[in-house]
Formats: C-alpha cells, structure tokens, sequence
C-alpha cells in the first residue's frame, strides 16, 4: 500500500510576529483531479515521491487536505502597482502551507495558488482560473530549466469548479515552491506604517534565511541591499537575455530572494522589439522589454527607503550610503547584461579595452533585428551554427531577416572579431548552443494549451510541450512546429493576469 504523503515541514515564517501574517486555511473544492506532479523537483526537496502519486495527495494539493506540520499563512504585503502605491494587498488567493529544506540545504517554501479567500482577498474569490495555472506551471519550469532563479510548480490541480472571470472557465490550483515568498512590498508595507521593529525583524529574517554570508559584515543591513540588489541586476539580465518580459513588475512582484515570482501576462518575444509589450494593463508600457532594467531599478528604490533607518543613526550617513548601493545598480546590470549577450554572440575572451566595441556590435545586431523583424531566439540560435570564416552556414539566419543584407552587413564586423577568439568552430558552437535555445514556451504555444485544457480539459498539449522543454537547447525530431515563430493567425497580441 502507498504511503500517505507527507512534508517533513521545518517553519520558520509562521514564528515569526502574526503582523506578519494572518492564519488562514484554504478552502475545499468539490471535485480535484491532479494535473501534474514535479517528480524531479519533488525528489530535490527530499519528499517521498512514489507516496505523491495517490489521491490523498491530490486532496493536499487542492487544499482539502492539510499534511502534518503545516501551518497555513498568508502573508501581508502592499505594492506599487505601475508606480502607485497601493497600501494592503498581500496573499489574497494564495496559502503557504509550511517550508521544507532541500537536499541542498536551503530552505524552501510550498504554498498554494489558488486555494480560496484569505483577509487580503478584498472583493476577489481567491481562486486561479485554469489558463494562467498551466501557464505559470510552463513558464516557470521552463524558467528554471534555462537557468533563470525563479519560483517553481510543483504540482497543478484541477478543483472540479468554475471560477467567474470574463467567462466561466474551470478552477485550478497551482503548487508553488521558492527560497522565499517575501517581497519589496513586504518590506514597504511595514515601513509606510511605522513599525521599524517589524522592519529589522524582517531584514534580520532575510539575512538569516537568504544570505547567511552576509550576517557577519561590519553592516549586515548594507550588504542586504547590495545583495539584493545584485540578484536582481543578475535576474533582470538574464530575462533580457532570453527575450522574457515580466509584464507587471510591480514592487509586489519583486522577491527578496531574487527569484522570477508571479508569472502573470508574461510572455517571450518573437519578432524582435525592444518596445514590445504584451501585457493586457500595462497600457503605458511601463513594463515593456525595453523597460525592464529601469523598472527593476524603481523598484530597489523603494526597498532601499524601506530599509534605509536599519543603516545608520545618522540619518545623513545612512542616506549616503543607501545611495551609493541603489547608484551600482545600472554598473552591475550591464556587466551582467554585456558578460551574457556576449557569449550568446559567442564572445567568451573579453578584456577592458573590448568591452565598449563589443557592447556595440552587439546593440547593432538588436537594431538590425528589431529592423529586420528577425525572431530573437532563433536569431541566437541558428548564429549558433555559423562558421567563423565561412558564410556556408549562414542560410537560416539570413532568412529570418526582411533584408538579408543587412545580416551580412553585421556578420562581416561579427567574424573579424571573433579573430580575437581562441576557440575552434566546433568549441564555440557547442557553448553557444548550450545558452542559446531552441525552444522557449512561445505565447502561440501557451496559448493553445490553455485553449485545450480550458475549453476541453485536454492537458495533452500540456504534456507534449512540457516534455519538449525539458530540453531546450537539443533538437528533437519530430518537435519542429515548437521551434517555429507563429503565422499571422496564431499571434498573441496580449496576455492577461490571472485575477
């Protein structure tokens, strides 16, 4: 007989003052069916996986069950949302059942999204419709897989129920694991109220809990904010990398941990723009591609003000150096931004003289691209297949631009550099093709998926490009129309949040 499941729960955040957060428990659903469990991620959190694959672990997943050890919170945050800020929010439809440690010795958190009403709701049903449940699910995982920090789904439910949103599409539920659920607005929410003992217990908490290394610094609370603050730098750039847009980075939607957190109307481009925008209420463009880093940037601002009595008595001193931490946010980006674009060019051997020229070739081939309507990530990836001293294998590439001539334009200052390289053909195209993928959960994709599994319950289509992206810089036969952009009918102009 199949063991019952169980977490071997170790909680720390629910020791921790209730300001912090409010007990709640989620609410049962009437009939749960398990879409898909994380067996690999499940077995790196040290769980019994062969005991997750019975009912009784569908009940825990749609919260019907509570597993021993579990402390159900919701914790309490407030956000700027598009700059404004809005005062209360927290855990409206989200429930962290406890945290676990990892075989990698860090701790880990397992809340559920999607599990009813908590007192942060306000007027929503705290529910998750099915779409952005099976779109949180692929875009993480494929997140993680790309080596992006991020949350992770460790498990998707259906819950038997319909929730009312535009229409009335099924309900489900999504399982969600993170080194941590606190955000920049948590930190705000206590500052803008007064209670900096809420505000050192919580940066004493981080510390502790996500960056031990720093708690014996001459000022832990500094380095708190320029570790932060590089996590993000290094988060913001590999986005950037990959042609990922967030859509809604609201200071809610920052995570201290420095993770990927609430995958909403995030989408990847296809035609390169560095304008782009896909979010359904970012109607400023606020949080377009482009914009990233600047929003990024915002953001730490107000984490930094948060937290800026921590640094010092002398107010004076601690504003100059909470200052200087927030003013090394941009240097640290385009160091990480430069070191990442070039090696997607191939460029591994980079000295301090280079890095201005190289930066430049690579804003060219972004301009020629965004000219050319060139897709972003087969651009990278066919470049991966091209000869240093030969246009033989050009021919892919070429074809993704309007002009091909303007490729070529570029491939001329692009193979004269690569003469600085020591590498071989075969050694540079191998590392390029590991970072360069193939696959990416493309939003006609998606889409699709949440077509199936909304209108029909069919999760085939989720299965088939879950398994695809598992390897995203392998071809696989058979698998071609999951490397191909969309046609005309099947683009997605917008995405849309899950409330």
């Amino acid at each position: 007989m199949t063991e019952r499941p169980t977490f071997p729960f170790d909680n720390s955040f629910a020791k921790l003052p209730d300001y912090f957060y409010s007990n709640v428990a989620p609410t049962a659903v009437t009939k749960p069916a398990m879409i898909q469990f994380n067996d690999t991620l499940a077995a790196d959190l040290g769980l019994d996986v062969a005991a997750f694959h019975n009912p009784a672990a569908t009940d825990i997943f749609a919260g019907n069950a509570l597993p021993e050890g579990a402390e159900p919170i919701a914790m309490a945050y407030c956000g700027h949302q598009f700059g404004n800020l809005n005062p209360e929010l927290g855990d409206g439809r989200a429930i962290m059942l406890g945290e676990v440690i990892g075989n990698d010795g860090l701790r880990y958190d397992i809340q559920l999204k999607g599990s009813g009403r908590t007192p942060y709701s306000r007027n929503g049903d705290g529910r998750a419709a099915l779409g952005p449940v099976l779109r949180e699910y692929l875009l993480s995982e494929a997140m993680a897989t790309l080596n992006v920090p991020t949350t992770r789904a460790l498990a998707a439910v259906t819950t038997g129920e319909q929730v009312r949103r535009q229409g009335m599409p099924p309900g489900a539920i999504i399982t969600r694991v993170a080194r941590g659920f606190v955000r920049v607005g948590t930190f705000v929410y206590f500052a803008i109220r007064g209670n900096q003992t809420a505000v050192k217990e919580l940066a004493d908490y981080v510390i502790a809990r996500n960056y031990p290394e720093i708690k014996d610094s001459a000022n832990p609370y500094l380095a708190l904010l320029e570790s932060v603050i590089d996590r993000q730098a290094l988060l913001i750039a590999k986005w950037m990398q990959l042609g990922f847009i967030h859509g809604v980075m609201n200071t809610d939607n920052m995570s201290i941990s420095g993770e990927t957190i609430d995958y909403g109307p995030c989408a990847f481009i296809d035609e390169y723009h560095p304008g782009k925008v896909f979010s359904s209420i970012d109607h400023q463009g606020r949080y377009a591609y482009q914009n990233q880093p600047a929003a990024g940037h915002w953001d730490l601002c107000r984490f930094a003000e948060a937290i800026v009595p921590l640094m010092d008595e002398d107010k004076d001193a601690a504003v100059a150096m909470v200052q200087g931490a927030i003013n090394s946010f941009p240097t640290r980006y385009d160091a990480y931004w430069l070191t990442g674009m070039s090696q997607k060019i191939g460029l591994t051997q980079t000295t301090d003289t280079d890095k201005d020229a190289d930066k430049a070739l690579i804003d060219d081939l972004l301009a020629r691209m965004a000219d050319n309507q060139a897709d972003f990530t087969l651009t990278f990836y066919h470049l991966s297949d091209a000869l240093a001293g030969s246009d033989d294998n050009d021919v892919m590439i070429r074809d993704l631009f309007t002009d091909a001539s303007s490729f070529d334009e570029w491939a001329v200052k692009w193979r004269r550099r690569l003469g600085d390289e020591s590498a071989t053909d075969a050694e540079r195209q191998q590392r390029m093709h590991q970072i360069n993928p193939l696959y990416i959960p493309r939003n006609h994709l998606v889409e699709a998926v949440i077509r199936a599994g909304e209108d029909h319950l069919d999760f085939e289509p989720f299965y088939e490009l879950m398994e695809v992206l598992r390897k995203p810089c392998t071809v696989q036969a058979g698998k071609e129309k999951y490397a191909m952009p969309p046609i005309k009918t099947e683009v997605v102009h917008q995405t849309f949040c899950g409330t």
